[in-house]
């Protein structure tokens, strides 16, 4: 925006290249107290720039998604706790997929230990994980690859996953409301996570907290498609109405 400091541009460049600034980080690197740093926030957040987060504040977008690199430090160790946990309710000798998201890549290094598992990704960086594993036989879906984080989307990788029925799916998603909507970026991946979500007998969603604030343009689908939701945080009580009464199980990864 044109009527940007440059302090302000600066920080919101910042926001944009990491996906979260840290009040104290930026008093050190502008010089300047805290409290100065808090004013440049709120004015960003006055402008649906930025949104506040404990000690901080992350890119408000609703229509762009971070950068990919930017998304993997974000929420780092929780989604590492995610990942965990949700390997651990994949049984050995099972197939599933893995779709595209920092969240399920996560989950992918978790599931290295396993045993006779048939992998199906249409994320790059999933199978580059797993192909490393001879007890896991990895099938890439076939598609166009997106440069911005080695994604697999378009109606090839649809046709190519509902050639499948798999026991398990787990997902992420970039955005979901209080009402279950279920929201995501790109309306190629959306068709790509729709059809996983068809052809897969059990849905693991896995989401850190930071997800319930979101907010994204396309729908995905509903909460009520999922099965289990793993997640670190209990979510918003709203939501977790929701989840109970579509019978859908959440699960706190453990610190």
């Amino acid at each position: 925006m044109q009527d940007l400091t440059p302090r302000l541009a600066d920080i919101l460049t910042l926001a944009r290249d990491q996906g979260r600034v840290v009040v104290d980080d930026l008093a050190v690197r502008f010089g300047v107290t805290p409290q100065t740093i808090r004013k440049d926030l709120n004015d960003l957040c006055d402008r649906r720039l930025l949104k506040r987060v404990h000690g901080g504040a992350v890119l408000a977008s609703s229509v762009e998604n971070l950068r990919y690199d930017a998304r993997r430090v974000l929420a780092a160790d929780e989604k590492g706790r995610i990942g965990r946990h949700a390997a651990s309710l994949i049984p050995d000798d099972c197939s599933l997929f893995i779709n595209i998201g920092t969240t399920t890549e996560e989950v992918a290094r978790a599931l290295t230990a396993h045993r006779d598992l048939l992998a199906i990704t249409n994320n790059i960086n999933v199978a580059n994980i797993l192909h490393q594993v001879p007890q896991i036989e990895t099938i890439i879906v076939g598609g166009v690859l997106r440069h911005s984080d080695g994604g697999i989307v378009g109606e090839s990788a649809t046709d190519f996953i509902n050639q499948f029925k798999v026991d398990y799916a787990v997902i992420g998603a970039s955005a979901i409301e209080e009402d279950g909507a279920l929201l995501d970026y790109d309306y190629r991946e959306v068709r790509v996570s729709q059809a996983i979500i068809a052809n897969a007998r059990t849905v693991v969603l896995v989401a850190d907290h930071m997800k319930f604030s979101r907010s994204a343009p396309v729908r995905i689908g509903h909460i009520a498609q999922i099965d289990v939701l793993v997640t670190d945080a209990e979510p918003p009580e709203s939501l977790a109405k929701v989840c109970a009464d579509a019978g859908v199980r959440v699960e706190i990864a453990p610190a």
